[in-house]
């Protein structure tokens, strides 16, 4: 399995022959979107899917679904920048060759004890940490990882030279402050056999 980061919040996973792109969608943010030979496309928002992708390998919402082998359910929640209480945005869990994922989005924290529930056991969790009232801060971030318990945490979302956010985002170093893991930097993190750290390992992976 290797996963490697495109920039915003898209991550993208790849094992044998499929890939698993998740928030694909980075026209908005001037950069290109990221389209995978044998992909399946996963957005914590809507809109936030490449446009031009086939309608029955895009995810877009809550549920449970099963996609050329891999095990994906969507969890409702409340998106940060909303006021009610309407959950329009989604939290994922992943499972792929034996790997469980939380993917977190543009979330309201702390994640509900229900919330928590549905997602489980969490290996590797990704999540936003740019702030600026659009997303996780660091702090927060930090946070959510505590609550889910992950072996590795992979940080998404954050200030970046090439990447026209909408909203100014915090660089990588309040959260790498804050989580006071292990750091490891790579150009892509490869897991091998579901072989993972003993204890919490935050990844930073280069833009690609």
């Amino acid at each position: 399995m290797e996963i490697t980061y495109r920039g915003g919040n898209c991550v993208e996973i790849a094992v044998k022959k499929e890939t698993v792109v998740i928030d694909g969608g980075l026209s908005a943010l001037g950069l290109k979107d990221s389209i995978a030979k044998e992909g399946v496309y996963i957005a914590t928002q809507t809109g936030f899917n490449p446009s031009k992708v086939d309608d029955s390998l895009r995810i877009e919402g809550p549920g449970e679904y099963e996609v050329r082998g891999v095990s994906i359910k969507g969890i409702a929640s409340q998106r940060m920048i909303e006021l009610n209480d309407d959950k329009k945005a989604t939290i994922y869990r992943l499972v792929i060759d034996g790997v469980s994922f939380a993917i977190v989005g543009h979330v309201r924290v702390p994640l509900t004890d229900d919330e928590l529930e549905k997602i489980g056991v969490v290996d590797i969790a990704i999540v936003p940490v740019g702030g600026g009232g659009y997303t996780l801060d660091g702090h927060q971030a930090m946070k959510v990882v505590k609550q889910l318990e992950p072996k590795v945490v992979i940080p998404t979302h954050y200030a970046d030279s090439a990447v026209h956010y909408e909203v100014p985002q915090n660089g990588l170093d309040e959260f790498i402050k804050e989580l006071g893991a292990e750091h490891e930097k790579v150009t892509s993190y490869k897991v091998k056999g579901a072989v993972l750290p003993a204890q919490l390992t935050l990844v930073e992976i280069e833009r690609s």
